[in-house]
């Protein structure tokens, strides 16, 4: 994997805007739906070629496909991907899991009001005046098993033909955890959730394997470590240090014969809309969150509610040989950063944890949260330039 050897190299946390022509035939990016099948392979590999070089011509230096070939979407897209799984009726239907649950507690208005949070249209608003709900829950009623192999080669094949284009990158490709999988999916089948959590590792492992073995970084998209603490307000810190290991657990089983080097995680609270005043320091499970089998760690460092903890890397040590990718950009707001911003934010981690450990990156996927691709496209280009200013200060 790339390291910032000589300049702060930069990446970023996933997902890019969708072309108009692919967003008419997908629906909204979390949504579950049919799709044209053959519409989405004749259309997909032209557009990652021109996701790839566009993310390359401005000076992008690890690059994805912008999650343009998910059908569903950041997470859901494994549904089509797992077998085993039952989508719930409306009869049914349980509770969701919910990722703002202790925020909703102080700010009920907001949330009824379908002002933010994760897994709803903005603006949308049913008669009832309950938020409109685009994913629907899933139960598992049978052994869980991978048969998405011939979309994770699809995936692979796409993003090696459009990295024969470009030089001077690397690739990677985004694959979620199962603890974030474990989110949305509902246990009718095995004997408890721990078991549930396992069985879902052992089947995302043949995605993960797929991916490195054709010599792709895999970045393991794994919210759930820091956003689980929303779902359950009685829990403790301690009670929820268990849970969050629990699952790193799994995701280093699911890891367990795929190279080190070629493994990123990317962690976030979420990255819905709203107040995250009830996130989880990262002083509490950053220890935890390093104890994944990866070289190199993504996480919020950017928004107003996160900014602040660098000062973790004060005393923390990242492990040997482990980069980290702080988000320098946000989702947040449509605000563009200054590079000065950018590059004052990379000099600080450089100066705790050494220039050679960081990447400059984002909060998480602009691609879905901020108002205009526009916008996307100018934030990256201001986080290259802020690295570029970096760069200077840092080597000379």
């Amino acid at each position: 994997m790339k390291r910032s050897t000589d300049r702060i190299i930069v990446s970023h946390a996933g997902i890019l805007p969708r072309p108009p022509e692919l967003q008419a035939i997908m629906g909204p990016t979390f949504a579950t739906q049919a799709v044209d099948e053959a519409a989405f392979r004749q259309m997909v590999p032209g557009l990652v070629k021109e996701v790839v070089k566009r993310q390359a011509d401005i000076g992008i230096d690890v690059v994805n496909d912008g999650e343009l070939g998910k059908r569903g979407g950041f997470s859901f897209y494994v549904q089509s991907r797992l077998g085993g799984l039952e989508r719930s009726t409306p009869e049914n239907e349980p509770p969701p899991r919910n990722i703002s649950a202790r925020d909703q507690v102080d700010f009920p208005g907001f949330f009824s009001g379908n002002l933010g949070g994760f897994g709803r249209l903005p603006g949308v608003q049913p008669a009832s005046g309950a938020p409109v709900r685009i994913n629907v829950p899933i139960f598992c009623r049978g052994p869980l098993t991978y048969v998405g192999q011939e979309q994770v080669k699809f995936d692979v094949d796409t993003m090696k033909a459009a990295m024969a284009e470009v030089s001077g990158v690397e690739g990677y490709l985004p694959a979620i955890a199962p603890g974030t999988i474990e989110h949305w999916l509902f246990n009718d089948y095995y004997k408890d959730d721990e078991e549930l959590l396992f069985a879902i590792a052992d089947a995302m492992h043949d995605e993960y394997k797929a991916i490195t073995d054709a010599g792709l970084i895999l970045q393991i998209d794994d919210p759930d470590l820091p956003d689980g603490w929303q779902m359950f307000p009685e829990m403790s810190v301690a009670d929820y240090r268990k849970y969050a290991q629990l699952r790193v657990d799994a995701l280093n089983h699911a890891l367990r014969d795929c190279p080190t080097e070629l493994i990123r995680l990317h962690v976030c609270w979420g990255s819905g809309h709203g107040p995250h005043k009830h996130d989880i320091p990262f002083k509490d499970i950053v220890d935890i969150v390093f104890n994944t089998r990866a070289e190199n760690f993504s996480f919020e460092a950017s928004n107003v509610r996160h900014e602040h903890e660098w000062d973790v890397f004060e005393t923390f040590k990242i492990p040997d040989g482990a980069t980290i990718m702080p988000g320098v950009i946000g989702h947040a707001s449509d605000l563009i950063e200054h590079p000065e911003l950018i590059a004052r934010r990379l000099e600080r981690y450089a100066n705790l944890v050494g220039r050679e450990n960081v990447i400059a990156g984002t909060d998480c996927g602009l691609g879905s949260r901020v108002g205009h691709p526009e916008i996307a496209w100018a934030k990256l280009a201001a986080m290259v330039e802020g690295a570029q200013i970096a760069s200077k200060r840092l080597w000379g």
